[in-house]
């Protein structure tokens, strides 16, 4: 497969259809999380980015939760971005959709006056999250019955 693709913000119906469908293929599909947790309250407000071949074809999604809606998951600091829902297509693994993903939830997060970004990492993902800068701190815990650390890079 080609190595070329473009990451964009996920501005539309359309766009934003794909990276549910991405995240229901890896997260749903693979990982056997259950969809009615998949989904949630905040995919309304969260900004998610996509990544799609040339031809169109989704290989990737994310998002960032900022403000009010990270405040949750940053313990009330608004000024760091929650990036979430990180998933890679199995057939674009390896072709750098994940790190080029990272990088525009990060870019979204300066744009929006953001100081760090947090991220709850599944425990196989650590390595790659710390390449991209990010410092895992906390105790590991599950979340969807799969091991996670929590992991911040500051911008």
């Amino acid at each position: 497969m080609s190595a070329s693709y473009e990451v964009r913000v996920a501005e539309d119906a359309p766009d934003r259809e794909a990276c549910f469908a991405v995240r229901k293929e890896v997260f749903v599909g693979e990982q056997g999380v259950p969809e009615d947790i998949e989904y949630d309250a905040y995919d309304d407000g969260a900004l998610h980015v996509l990544a799609v071949r040339a031809d169109g074809v989704p290989l990737g999604t994310g998002r960032l939760l900022y403000g009010e809606a990270a405040a949750a998951k940053t313990d009330g600091d608004v000024t760091v971005g929650s990036l979430g829902r990180l998933a890679v297509t199995r057939e674009a693994r390896g072709l750098g959709v994940g790190a080029a993903l990272v990088r525009g939830i990060e870019d979204a997060a300066r744009a929006r006056g953001l100081a760090a970004v947090d991220l709850h990492a599944q425990t196989h993902a650590l390595g790659f999250y710390e390449r991209l800068g990010y410092v895992a701190y906390g105790a590991e815990f599950p979340d969807a019955g799969i091991a996670h650390r929590a992991m911040r890079k500051t911008l």
